[in-house]
């Protein structure tokens, strides 16, 4: 499987445009991929998305609104909801002529997920969910982002975000920061993600709109609702999530099983791939012949 099996689509949602790039034959099993909040799909790594196909999987990623070669608003100003968000996923798959597929998150690309499954539960196979959180009330008694990512972040204001170079660097120390400690962090990687990312984006400060997403309200707290198949990969070094959030993810959904990721962060590390592959592999197939019995 190499790059030239890789094929891009501009897909139209009313005034939104979704840039959107598939990988296999659209003959095997969909696999839609969400990616999270301020990434556009680069952070879904084309080396991913091909040996995901070369398991028999149709893949597609995709930018959000925002992110990418995908419609994008002035910095502070939104006019989506992340119902929107969901509803463009939807769209992404009537522009392949796909009815049901199966969803994979990352982040917010998760929370959107369980949005999906509730919204259009006959559409939804199965999901898989990383690094995210339930889709519902805010828990106190939950863990929040560790403060360091947030200092990190709060020097993003001082930032010459038309500087190709320095948005790099800022982005490295970003996925630095939120590498865990079970792998070496592969800077030549992230550089040539973060790279491409800027190259994709006409304006990077577009992103943070989705620091002011809301919405949703009315589907919080009816994960018992969701009844397809859920596999929950979660690394316990999860800076941004911290690992207890995919045990309450896990419990409050009727049909999930989890993978833990010791000493993985917020991250999609390569040396993760194999095993995160394989087990989406199974849990799509598996849950393929539970959809068709």
């Amino acid at each position: 499987m190499n790059n030239a099996t890789m094929k891009t689509k501009q897909i139209s949602n009313n005034e939104v445009q979704l840039f959107s790039e598939s990988f296999g034959s659209p003959d095997d099993t969909p696999i839609l991929l969400i990616m999270g909040a301020t990434a556009s799909a680069i952070w879904w790594p084309e080396a991913f998305c091909c040996q995901l196909a070369a398991v028999g999987r149709y893949v597609i990623r995709y930018d959000q609104r925002d992110t990418g070669r995908s419609t994008s608003y002035e910095p502070g100003q939104i006019n989506y909801s992340v119902e929107d968000l969901a509803d463009d996923a939807f769209c992404v798959l009537d522009g392949y002529g796909i009815q049901s597929a199966h969803v994979v998150g990352m982040s917010l690309g998760g929370y959107l997920a369980q949005l999906m499954a509730l919204k259009h539960p006959q559409r939804i196979i199965s999901l898989a969910l990383i690094a995210s959180e339930r889709l519902a009330e805010a828990d106190s008694t939950m863990p929040e982002i560790d403060p360091s990512v947030l200092n990190y972040h709060a020097k993003a204001s001082e930032l010459d975000w038309t500087n190709r170079e320095a948005v790099i660097e800022y982005q490295v120390g970003a996925w630095r920061l939120l590498s865990g400690s079970a792998h070496s962090f592969d800077e030549s990687i992230i550089r040539k993600l973060a790279g491409a990312d800027f190259d994709r984006t006409p304006n990077p400060t577009t992103t943070f709109n989705h620091a002011l997403l809301q919405g949703g309200e009315m589907w919080l707290g009816r994960l018992d609702e969701i009844a397809v198949p859920t596999l929950v990969i979660h690394g316990t070094e999860d800076l941004v999530l911290p690992y207890v959030h995919s045990l309450a993810l896990k419990a409050e959904l009727p049909n999930a099983k989890l993978l833990t990721l010791a000493g993985t962060g917020h991250e999609l590390h390569p040396d993760d791939w194999f095993i995160m592959i394989e087990a989406i592999q199974q849990h799509t197939a598996l849950s393929n012949a539970a959809n068709h019995e």
